[in-house]
């Protein structure tokens, strides 16, 4: 695949995203487009499944922890028993509890919307923050997570070793107009058809541009 294909690609993907309910979707609209609701959810998010996720942010939500000052008011041990049994949920819970402080502290309370800045909030790291900005904030970013980056070396859009390398590789050769759907649309992509065991290769979309040694060994 080369940056040419991109809008092929692009338009099978999201013909592919809009037939599938994946669990990406209802993480989306659990999270809402509000920005921190998308930034909680996404902090939620890490090495969970998205279904698993979409519950807790559910009964988060549904506790007041939905803005700043509602979370703020839970403890770490509700957070906790509200969040589980998400990856990781006693740290995730003290990162929530902080994040309405920090965010008094270092903004004036109001979140930020550059990827660099989110950062510096507890609990957030580049994916997270590109999320936030794309979803919630409506604004060009680019989220690379695993499936993000298997697929797009599989394709060979890309050649690289660490997410992170994916995302600035994504910057140069990506056009800005598919940022902030690129994600979402290879995120459902990997649940739905193109998972990193067992991809489901036979009448795959964009199996013409795909080199992954899963496709070989099935069509060997």
């Amino acid at each position: 695949m080369t940056a040419r294909d991109i809008p092929a690609v692009n338009r099978a993907l999201k013909k592919e995203f809009k037939a599938h309910s994946a669990p990406i979707i209802e993480l989306i609209e659990a999270q809402t487009h509000d920005p921190f609701c998308v930034l909680v959810g996404t902090i939620l998010s890490a090495r969970t499944k998205d279904a698993c996720t979409a519950a807790a942010v559910k009964r988060l939500f549904a506790a007041g922890g939905n803005t700043p000052e509602g979370l703020e008011r839970l403890s770490v041990p509700q957070i906790e028993k509200l969040v589980y049994p998400v990856g990781f949920y006693r740290d995730k819970a003290r990162h929530l509890k902080a994040l309405p402080r920090v965010l008094r502290e270092r903004f004036s309370g109001v979140l930020p919307h550059t990827v660099e800045e989110l950062c510096e909030l507890p609990g957030v790291g580049r994916k997270t923050a590109n999320l936030t900005v794309a979803v919630g904030f409506d604004l060009p970013a680019i989220c690379v997570d695993v499936h993000v980056h298997r697929i797009c070396n599989w394709l060979e859009l890309v050649k690289t070793k660490k997410p992170v390398e994916t995302e600035m590789k994504l910057r140069e050769i990506l056009p800005v107009r598919y940022w902030k759907t690129w994600n979402s649309h290879l995120v459902s992509f990997g649940q739905t058809r193109c998972d990193p065991v067992r991809p489901k290769c036979a009448g795959c979309p964009i199996a013409a541009y795909c080199h992954s040694p899963k496709k070989k060994a099935q069509t060997a």
